[in-house]
């Protein structure tokens, strides 16, 4: 009599660094455990909070395999802890104040995941009131990765990025010099400048309440562009002087869609 083979799925892990998040916190934990898809690990990375962040997580329904709270040098160090801690094939970020769009998102990017040839996995993403999270207020629509589309003002949205573990440790991580564009940078260098292999799931992914730290003042906008064009620098790529033209184009429409 013989014992059939059975699949092994594969471990999805997914980041989340918090600071003082016990306001929204609990809707990023709770989207991660109604997830349909069922090996997920989700791995915290809190700052040492000082309101009740880490006790809201703890007693709650979760998928929380591993809580650090300790001092951090912000949330890039942060998520680096976090992706370094984990023992997924796929590894995922999602942020304290956001949350899956769906409770099937996990599985279609595993799903995508099954040509071993994919290296990387992104989608849409939704701005939503921070109060109000029915509300759209920007429609984050990816599209397709096409050569140096990067210099046309094109990204994916981070929340909506998946990439296999092995590739983080043939890659590297968030470099620590970019305060608020190493997101940008990771993927400019994952895509852009070595070619990973990826694949556009045109569905909206993930809620984002406004007020991230990029997009929160003026001056972080123009940091953020600054850092922007560093990245392309900082990986020998070429780019126009009007970049932060074209980068800003493609969010305007944003609001119009």
């Amino acid at each position: 009599m013989s014992i059939e083979k059975q699949d092994i799925k594969p471990l999805v892990s997914i980041v989340t660094g918090t600071y003082n998040s016990s306001k929204f916190i609990s809707d990023c934990v709770k989207s991660i455990n109604d997830q349909v898809y069922d090996n997920i690990e989700h791995i915290i990375i809190d700052g040492n909070s000082k309101d009740n962040t880490v006790t809201i997580i703890e007693n709650m329904p979760n998928r929380v395999s591993k809580i650090i709270s300790e001092k951090d040098d912000g949330i890039y160090d942060a998520m680096n802890k976090g992706l370094k801690l984990a023992e997924g094939d796929i590894l995922g970020i999602l942020n304290s104040d956001d949350f899956y769009n769906s409770n099937e998102v996990i599985q279609s990017v595993v799903k995508a995941f099954e040509d071993p040839n994919i290296d990387c996995v992104y989608g849409d993403l939704v701005y939503v009131e921070q109060l109000n999270t029915d509300k759209v207020v920007r429609n984050w629509v990816t599209g397709p990765y096409k050569e140096n589309a990067f210099k046309k003002g094109w990204h994916p949205a981070h929340p909506s990025f998946f990439v296999r573990n092995s590739i983080y440790k043939k890659l590297g991580y968030f470099d620590l010099n970019f305060g608020l564009a190493a997101d940008f940078e990771l993927m400019l260098r994952f895509l852009e400048k070595n070619k990973i292999k990826g694949t556009y799931l045109p569905t909206p992914m993930v809620r984002m309440r406004l007020g991230g730290a990029t997009n929160k003042s003026l001056k972080n906008i123009l940091q953020g562009n600054k850092e922007c064009v560093e990245a392309f620098k900082a990986n020998d790529l070429k780019v126009s002087a009007a970049y932060p033209l074209y980068r800003l184009l493609p969010k305007l429409k944003q609001f119009l869609k």
